[in-house]
């Protein structure tokens, strides 16, 4: 089994849940804060497929700007 974290409420207001990303996926991919992370999601076979793209700062508006 890799990495395990807890889940804990994003805010008294919303039904988000958050948690902290481990020091060794920081460490690895050098996330910084302010840094974002795009979350792909598909479920196959049963299972729950996240696949996760760390996108960094100055990257960002370059990727806003193909999204749109």
């Amino acid at each position: 089994m890799g990495e395990r974290t807890t889940l804990t409420k994003a805010s008294t207001k919303s039904e988000s849940l958050r948690t902290t990303v481990p020091a060794g996926i920081v460490n690895h991919f050098d996330l910084k804060e302010q840094d974002q992370l795009d979350w792909n999601i598909e479920a196959k076979e049963g299972k729950l497929i996240i696949l996760v793209k760390p996108l960094r700062q100055k990257r960002l508006i370059e990727y806003e700007r193909k999204q749109k």
